[in-house]
């Protein structure tokens, strides 16, 4: 971005809505309206302005899921012990507590990605 000193000024016009939104943006991301409205302007379209508030939220949900899948595959493996020592082990729950591994791993490795290319928007 060029340095200087600001000289030109742009007039903009917003419906109450809008506006709310500029503010209420304003507010949430710690940003002046200036420096709010000049960062979506011009910066790369492929950056976005992170609301830390939703993010936390939202992981904070991620997380509880996570959680939950690891109980629900915990409680599987252990029941097909229990019927491993019994000896009567049915293709069917090694079929299921396959199927649940596999996709907790899925979740979790794209969960990985998604939070390394989240690091590297936030380093620029």
């Amino acid at each position: 971005m060029i340095c200087g000193k600001r000289t030109k000024k742009i007039d903009v016009r917003f419906t109450e809505a809008e506006f709310e939104l500029v503010l209420h943006l304003e507010k949430t991301l710690g940003l002046s309206r200036a420096d709010l409205i000049r960062d979506r302007v011009l910066k790369d379209s492929v950056e976005v302005i992170v609301n830390a508030e939703q993010m936390i939220a939202a992981l904070d949900l991620l997380g509880t899921e996570m959680g939950r899948s690891g109980n629900n595959i915990n409680q599987l493996a252990r029941y097909a012990n229990t019927l491993t020592r019994q000896g009567i082990l049915s293709v069917v729950v090694v079929e299921r507590y396959n199927l649940l591994l596999e996709n907790y791993r899925k979740v979790q490795k794209h969960l990985e990605l998604l939070m390394r290319k989240l690091i590297r928007l936030t380093r620029k």
